[in-house]
């Protein structure tokens, strides 16, 4: 297994939430295999996942959404209100895009079903670690995101955007949301101005009323 290191900063931290043992494992030992992931955890009950982020600090999150003791819907909103960086793939046995489309705008990066090959989980991982979304092949995207908009019909902002925006509402500089994240400035300077630019903003003091209509902010 792969160790966080000053020469290799770019491991990610996986918690895994699920409270099927056999799938875990398996899952467990395919994370385990590549040569960027280690597995730091696994949580089997919603109420628990909150607790498991503050000690162990993944970088990501990959969660089961039929979960006892709290919906992972609601797991989804609580750790992207306290981490907004986290990353969160949920796999799932609800093939709903209704349920898929309430776990993206809860703030899940990526939704992908149990069903599916391993290299759809695979795909969902390579997908994250660009901060793309990612949606199983096997379900009907159009019908997940068709009604995924903002108000007044503008486009939809991605989840780094959404990330972006809520840091920016909370009064961070541009290198503070880099070191947050983990990305370049520059990568933050194009994500604030492509805000601007989606949302016809032209200050950060326009951004944040953004933020508090989305509910990005309160």
């Amino acid at each position: 297994m792969t160790v966080r290191t000053e020469n290799n900063p770019a491991l990610k931290r996986v918690l895994l939430v699920e409270d099927h043992s056999l799938l875990s494992d398996g899952i467990t030992q395919l994370i385990s295999s590549l040569p960027d992931y280690e597995v730091v955890g696994v949580v089997v009950d919603g109420l628990k996942v909150y607790a498991a982020c503050q000690q162990l600090h993944p970088d990501l999150v990959i969660l089961d959404l039929g979960l006892p003791g709290m919906d992972g819907n609601d797991v989804i909103h609580q750790l992207k209100q306290r981490w907004v960086e986290l990353t969160i793939i949920v796999l799932t046995a609800d093939n709903n895009e209704h349920r898929a489309k309430a776990a993206l705008s809860a703030g899940a990066i990526s939704y992908i079903l149990k069903r599916s090959p391993q290299q759809t989980l695979l795909s969902a991982l390579q997908m994250a670690a660009a901060g793309r979304s990612y949606i199983d092949p096997s379900l009907d995207e159009q019908q997940i995101i068709k009604t995924d908009k903002l108000l007044d019909g503008q486009v939809r902002l991605t989840v780094r955007e959404r990330q972006i925006l809520k840091l920016i509402a909370e009064g961070s500089r541009n290198r503070d949301i880099a070191e947050s994240l983990k990305i370049t400035i520059k990568t933050v300077e194009t994500h604030r101005l492509n805000l601007m630019r989606k949302l016809d903003a032209h200050s950060a003091v326009e951004l944040t009323n953004w933020a508090i209509r989305l509910g990005i902010h309160n």
